[in-house]
């Protein structure tokens, strides 16, 4: 059932204040009162669970500036997409222990970039603990939703990324169903074989507004099924009753505001409301108030950094009715999907 009001997920923390996926930055989200916050986990060499937006480090921690570590910088694709960098699985979580976290956008937020090479690389395991101890402290259930990353790519490296996700998140007391555990992924075999391991939450695939799943290029081909073309009726039928069916979707917050070529809404898009008349709750990311996130129609100045009508555009995705919005920004978020 859709929800009255949407869940309000810190989005890698609150990325607008700190760098994300600090310790700094996850503080200060569960301060703002947040309903959940969002990990995203990828993996080391030993096969540690960590936290970073992408495997690729080169943007986010100081690890050019480690001349030790120089010889590991290398080009591989990901996902179909060649990057050049410093990469978390050619890494022990000891070595990735002893690097700083940075600012991922410093020329757009320069207060969070005063924050860079303080603060240490974290474990999963030191968020799940971090999220469980403070919904004691405040006396309130607060969620995680753990993003998967690149499940594929890490599949074909040996990892058997169920396994170890499922193994993670029981030692920590979140893999038995008594808190509050959403799971995501752009691929929707790895969360069927979560799932499958008898992991108890609610499981939501990931869909861009464009290209195809990394798990559906690897078995299918060009002849995959576009991230479109799983968003028709049909579509959305066989993601909430088929082999591999979930419990919702994530989208693109441009999938529902439907921009024309002037970069004016002309949404909320049906795709809300058809998922949702087929059981599926529905998320969407990013909501963020700076021009350079905003579609055109709600940008105010040429300034990238200043807010915009933030008000406007999220009125917007309000009104489609999801049922669980991702923010940079929690303290903005909570005051206004509230």
């Amino acid at each position: 059932m859709p929800r009255r009001r949407p869940l309000v997920i810190g989005h890698r923390g609150a990325p607008g204040y700190r760098p994300e996926h600090t310790r700094s930055s996850y503080d200060l989200a569960l301060e703002m009162g947040v309903d959940a916050v969002e990990p995203d986990v990828v993996f080391t060499r030993d096969r540690v669970a960590v936290v970073r937006h992408e495997n690729e480090i080169g943007s986010t921690t100081d690890v050019a500036d480690h001349p030790e570590y120089a010889d590991r910088r290398t080009t591989k694709t990901i996902d179909g997409v060649e990057l050049d960098g410093w990469f978390t699985e050619d890494f022990t979580w000891d070595e990735l222990a002893g690097l700083r976290s940075r600012e991922r956008l410093p020329q757009l937020r320069t207060a969070s970039a005063s924050f860079d090479d303080t603060q240490p690389i974290l474990r999963l395991r030191e968020v799940l603990d971090l999220v469980r101890q403070a919904g004691l402290d405040q006396g309130r259930e607060i969620g995680i939703v753990l993003e998967i990353k690149h499940a594929t790519y890490f599949g074909e490296l040996g990892y058997d990324v169920a396994q170890l996700l499922a193994a993670e998140l029981r030692d920590a007391g979140w893999g038995a169903g008594e808190l509050p555990l959403t799971v995501e992924a752009f691929e929707q075999r790895i969360l069927g074989e979560l799932r499958a391991l008898g992991v108890p939450g609610l499981y939501v695939y990931l869909l861009e507004a464009s290209g195809r799943a990394a798990d559906l290029v690897a078995a299918h081909g060009r002849t995959a099924p576009t991230y479109r073309s799983q968003l028709t009726a049909a579509g959305l039928d066989r993601l909430a009753s088929g082999a591999h069916a979930v419990d919702g979707i994530s989208l693109s917050k441009r999938t529902i505001l439907a921009p024309d070529r002037l970069g004016r809404a002309t949404g909320p898009a049906s795709v809300v409301a058809d998922a949702h008349d087929r059981g599926l709750r529905v998320f969407t990311w990013t909501c963020r108030p700076e021009n350079a996130f905003l579609i055109p129609q709600f940008r105010r100045g040429r300034g990238k950094a200043a807010f915009g009508d933030w008000e406007g555009e999220w009125q917007l995705i309000a009104d489609a009715g999801v049922d669980g919005v991702f923010v940079d920004h929690p303290d903005l978020g909570v005051a206004f999907f509230r």
